[in-house]
């Protein structure tokens, strides 16, 4: 039986309560401590069962005590989905990851200003004439030009470019903040931002590149891998999304992308995003399942 998480709340919220309605029910449940949450945690199949059963106890209402199926007397009516601001609240590294690449993107007219685009390249750059010169990779941190290993994400050459990798960002990273906090994700970014960037260096040389998708492709083979070890909620994409950005990063690999005149793509970036995140997955996925067989 595959348990995954249903609630997660601070440790001052009394459960027990709601935990002695479930053991009446017969429910199958477990709860852990993670931190400073504890876990809820039921088989797969009851999830959205065990959420409305919570969200009735928190209003005061009579829980089922028939003995008819589970579902047939729960029928849950449809709740509004969180307002947008109410989920940016909730996801405030998500949030703020996106508003500085639009702040970047303010800032250097999405690529088209290309003095104030050096201010975020991999390795700083001087514009003469028809040419750019980079400075060596070793001379930029000697010259305490640290910024430069994380910066390039934040960097986007085009609305298309900058508005799709900031809806995948919202759509990936708010999915590991509610899942691991907001310091997982902060700190999950910022290595696969760097893992990126020094892979994209070193593999294609000096050039100049940027944008949020080797980020990217590292949440996703992280959430990709946590979920085949510890099954959780946040974690269940829709059908197809991994196939298609795999399948993305195949047609990119071939350089035909580049060839229909759709820009060049950083696909040393992406496949070291995509490297790393799945090692993070691997790691925190069975992390996260030898801690549910423990209880």
């Amino acid at each position: 039986m595959t348990y995954i998480d249903v609630l997660r709340l601070p440790l001052s919220t009394d459960l027990g309560p709601f935990v002695r309605e479930l053991q009446r029910l017969d429910l199958p449940h477990r709860v852990s401590e993670e931190g400073d949450v504890q876990v809820l945690w039921a088989p797969e199949t009851l999830v959205g069962d065990v959420r409305v059963l919570y969200e009735r106890h928190l209003r005061g209402e009579a829980l089922p005590i028939v003995q008819t199926p589970l579902v047939e007397q729960l029928q849950p009516s449809a709740h509004a989905a969180p307002s947008l601001l109410a989920q940016a609240k909730a996801c405030k590294v998500t949030t703020l990851v996106i508003v500085l690449c639009l702040l970047v993107a303010g800032v250097t007219g999405l690529g088209d200003n290309l003095g104030t685009v050096g201010w975020f390249t991999f390795l700083e750059v001087q514009v003469r004439g028809d040419y750019l010169y980079f400075t060596a990779f070793a001379q930029g941190l000697a010259d305490g030009q640290w910024w430069r290993l994380l910066s390039p994400m934040l960097l986007h050459f085009g609305v298309l470019h900058l508005a799709m990798n900031s809806l995948w960002y919202w759509e990936l990273g708010k999915r590991i903040e509610l899942r691991q906090g907001p310091w997982a994700l902060l700190g999950l970014t910022v290595l696969f931002s760097l893992v990126s960037n020094l892979t994209q260096h070193f593999v294609g040389g000096p050039s100049l590149f940027g944008g949020l998708s080797g980020v990217l492709y590292g949440l996703l083979g992280h959430i990709w891998l946590f979920q085949r070890l510890a099954p959780t909620a946040q974690f269940a994409l829709p059908k197809g999304v991994l196939v298609m950005m795999l399948v993305w990063l195949v047609v990119c690999l071939t350089g035909v992308v580049g060839q229909l005149g759709l820009g060049q793509i950083a696909n040393a970036a992406h496949v070291g995003g995509l490297l790393i995140g799945c090692v993070t997955g691997l790691l925190g996925g069975a992390l996260a399942r030898r801690k549910l067989g423990a209880f």
